[in-house]
């Protein structure tokens, strides 16, 4: 989600967070009326058809000056954009308003963990952006285009960003524990696995600085973890399997070792608590996707400035990323699907990972200098157009399913949290989340 923080290119200017992640990002648009929010449409007093965009935390395009370059170029279109902070209160209030076929937005977007259920129950109450004009199938990373196409072929959602991982972590803190400090050799240290990575751990926490710990939470890793497998919650044909899926039981046993191992600083992402950890290090590692590069700078401040690195994950895997849709309701539907296409197209996905860090799910983008050459001098002057393209080629065609996001949810913040912080057994913990699940599912 929206992280949702974003990076930047040489300039360093990621003080905004974009929240997407997990699906419960946080941001706060200037604009906070709702999706539902009377649609002002039509024309303005100077004759401008007005063009309304809902969206859940910050997605960017206005702080990227993206709104302002589309008017200048469109004097007779004005942009709208309402926001509301998270994804799990957006999302049920988009489907209300479709429900009932009012208070929509011209433009909605909808979030990765979302886009199954969009697609496969409602995708004929969207507008086919795969036959609008300027939209060119092949500009984008195929999985992204398949996540959001109905059976019936229609294409609901024009890809925005995604986010290929990697791992962020403190230098200062690793030179203290005795490990390497180079990207290069880190990338090494656990390439090729997470069992490699948790080896990591325990040889940082024999000699961890006072008050320090590997990894922030055992749930990032399970999440990076389990993103890198295609099929995790569901099967291709839309069977529920988490409860035996292998690619969930590596990823849980994976953050319960950590866990067990003392490895955790015992925090829930995004929480106020996160936040203030990383203004005080005290954890050397956290998985991370571009989308949160921001987040670590705003969070870590200038103390954390040339301290953190950016390193290759152990194995590509996918964290976030979402889509641009048009309501068949939309009062403007003819300008808002110009200005949906012109929004995702590689120049400006470009522009926007330039001065944001939203990750091009177009795949002609990274050619593109302001990707290609991408560095981020908090981060070290780390070479973020290079480590991310590369990371975004081994990225598994995940296959998503309807209730995604609400699965996943609930094994990191119930399951795993409650083995990590209440101290509850493994086992209990699994009962815990299946339960909530099961509940949420009407299983």
């Amino acid at each position: 989600m929206r992280s949702k923080s974003r990076t930047s290119r040489r300039v360093a200017v990621l003080s905004t967070v974009a929240a997407l992640a997990a699906g419960l990002l946080a941001g706060c648009a200037e604009d906070r009326e709702e999706p539902g929010a009377a649609n002002p449409g039509g024309k303005d007093s100077r004759g401008r058809t007005t063009v309304t965009v809902g969206v859940f935390g910050v997605f960017g395009y206005k702080q990227a000056g993206l709104y302002d370059e589309y008017e200048r170029l469109h004097p007779d279109v004005t942009i709208k954009e309402t926001s509301i902070e998270r994804v799990d209160q957006y999302y049920p209030n988009l489907l209300t308003h479709l429900g009932t076929g009012s208070g929509l937005q011209d433009i909605q977007a909808v979030e990765v963990g979302n886009i199954a259920e969009v697609a496969a129950r409602h995708s004929a109450e969207f507008v086919d952006l795969g036959q609008a004009k300027g939209v060119d199938r092949n500009s984008f990373v195929p999985w992204k285009w398949g996540q959001a196409t109905a059976k019936d072929g229609r294409m609901v959602g024009l890809g925005t960003d995604i986010g290929p991982m990697a791992i962020c972590y403190r230098k200062d803190l690793f030179k203290k524990a005795g490990l390497p400090t180079a990207r290069e050799k880190v990338g090494k240290l656990w390439a090729g696995d997470w069992r490699k990575y948790l080896g990591t751990g325990r040889d940082y926490m024999a000699k961890a600085p006072k008050g320090t710990a590997f990894v922030d939470a055992a749930g990032g890793v399970y999440n990076a973890a389990v993103s890198g497998s295609t099929e995790r919650y569901y099967t291709r044909s839309g069977k529920l399997i988490y409860k035996n899926s292998p690619a969930v039981k590596d990823a849980w046993n994976l953050a319960m070792e950590i866990i067990d191992g003392g490895m955790t600083a015992k925090l829930k992402q995004f929480d106020k608590a996160w936040d203030q950890a990383y203004a005080n290090a005290r954890f050397a590692t956290v998985p991370c996707p571009p989308w949160m590069l921001g987040y670590i700078k705003e969070k870590a401040g200038d103390k954390g400035e040339d301290q953190w690195d950016i390193a290759p994950a152990p194995k590509p895997a996918n964290w976030g990323g979402s889509f641009l849709t048009v309501p068949e309701a939309a009062r403007n539907r003819t300008e808002a699907v110009k200005l949906a296409a012109w929004l995702t197209a590689p120049e400006q996905q470009a522009k926007l990972f330039e001065k944001q860090g939203s990750f091009p799910s177009s795949q002609a983008a990274y050619g593109l200098p302001a990707v290609a050459g991408a560095r981020h001098e908090y981060f070290d002057d780390a070479p973020i157009g290079t480590i991310f393209a590369e990371a975004a080629k081994g990225i598994p065609t995940l296959v998503l399913g309807e209730k995604d996001l609400t699965i996943q949810t609930a094994i990191t913040d119930v399951g795993i949290l409650q083995v990590e912080q209440q101290g509850r057994t493994p086992a209990d913990g699994w009962a815990a989340a299946v339960k909530n699940i099961d509940n949420a599912l009407d299983q």
